[in-house]
């Protein structure tokens, strides 16, 4: 009961990856929905070759504003390699007001939640990182104790994916 403070749960439904709990469709290992943007709050990034790693969110939601300065610093340290893509299904008015945690990476709204739809999230944040090849190599909810995304987990995705 503990852990599910910990997410902003959208209606339940619950999906079991290798063991770990996650709240949405699973992806691991597939072909990934078309990541679809109503707006793009950043410039739109080249992805082509690279990994993506996809963070659905909301600014009313606190372990998303948690995650946010994790997801900087991955952005930071593996810029070269990975996308990171924050998408929210707020209006733009709402993701440009929230002004702390500042997002140092590249940022979306689909008020029509077209790709949050596609893979069912019902808890965020939601992250997925995609290899170039556009499979899921990792997904779920970043805080998750006993299943963080740390950049030790980033680094070893990309190392063992980009072969």
């Amino acid at each position: 009961m503990l852990l599910l403070t910990l997410v902003c749960l959208v209606p339940s439904v619950t999906a079991f990856s290798a063991e770990k709990k996650i709240w949405a469709k699973s992806f691991l290992n597939q072909k990934a929905p078309e990541l679809v943007v109503g707006k793009w709050l950043s410039a739109e990034p080249n992805r082509k070759g690279k990994f993506v790693l996809v963070d659905f969110w909301a600014t009313w939601c606190g372990p998303c504003r948690k995650a946010i300065p994790e997801l900087n610093s991955l952005h930071q340290k593996f810029r070269d390699r990975l996308i990171v893509i924050g998408i929210s299904d707020e209006t733009e008015s709402k993701v440009k007001a929230m002004a702390n945690p500042k997002i140092e990476y590249f940022s979306a709204i689909d008020t029509q939640a077209r790709t949050k739809k596609a893979v069912k999230v019902e808890g965020i944040p939601h992250v997925m990182i995609i290899d170039p090849k556009g499979l899921v190599r990792w997904e779920g909810f970043p805080l998750l104790e006993g299943y963080e995304l740390s950049e030790k987990v980033v680094g070893e995705i990309l190392e063992k994916y980009s072969k």
